[in-house]
């Protein structure tokens, strides 16, 4: 099953993130926040509940994955740094008095005559094309796939219509099938065409897959039982009305 949210271009909404201190769920950050919908979005350490996604929020850095000592400090990791610290991202901007949305990697610069306002990493883009290996997720020749990418699971993406319209779209287990079922990325990249997406972008997927709508909660991942696994995540994107005091 695959939850859908479209909001329109040029609609009286907003696609926004916010920042945890700790780790919330989605309908906690619905509740602080008054929002209309809720997505989890960027990746995160559950052990130390510190980012790995960049974020900047009205044009401030608010979470660098360079202050996380364990991603800097993972042996590990050390040959993907460059790669991690310039994932794709989803970014808000305003060009004059008009908002507009992109998604591109860190590095790319704003277009002439925009401000970026917000920015929340993911990764990788999904579309125009799948950029695992350039983003470091994927490195065959060491056997690495940090996300499990050929095989499917929940999954957490949103993506942008030649029109503008952003789409939302979390890709839920089943319940009776935990372990063959949800999307390989580039499955869910091919989903995401369907729908008339040209720019896309994964998000934390697997367990903190999650999306709050009209006041319930929908979470993607299942465990070997068949439950649903409800977990707290770090950073979510919102989608909030231009007319409510934002906070």
């Amino acid at each position: 099953m695959v939850h859908i949210l479209r909001i329109p271009a040029n609609s009286q909404f907003v696609v926004t993130p916010a920042l945890s201190s700790q780790l919330n769920t989605v309908e906690e950050f619905a509740n602080q926040y008054r929002a209309v919908a809720i997505i989890n979005a960027g990746f995160f350490d559950p052990v130390n509940q510190k980012t790995t996604s960049i974020i900047f929020q009205q044009g401030k850095l608010i979470a660098n994955p360079k202050d996380n000592e364990r991603l800097v400090n993972n042996s590990d990791l050390k040959p993907y740094l460059n790669k991690i610290f310039n994932r794709a991202e989803f970014r808000r901007y305003l060009c004059e008095q008009t908002v507009r949305y992109s998604i591109g990697l860190h590095s790319e610069s704003p277009p002439t005559g925009c401000q970026l306002v917000d920015a929340l990493g993911g990764g990788p883009q999904l579309l125009p094309e799948l950029t695992s290996v350039q983003e470091g997720f994927v490195d065959n020749a060491n056997g690495r796939d940090a996300l499990g990418s050929t095989k499917p699971n929940a999954r957490t993406a949103i993506g942008m219509t030649g029109d503008g319209t952003i789409i939302l779209a979390m890709v839920a287990q089943k319940r009776n099938a935990p372990t063959h079922s949800g999307m390989s990325l580039p499955e869910l990249a091919n989903f995401m065409k369907t729908l008339g997406v040209e720019k896309a972008m994964n998000l934390d997927g697997g367990s903190s897959s999650s999306l709050y709508y009209d006041g319930k909660a929908f979470y993607g991942k299942v465990d070997l039982e068949g439950s649903l696994v409800r977990r707290p995540v770090k950073s979510v994107l919102m989608i909030q009305e231009t007319l409510r005091d934002l906070k």
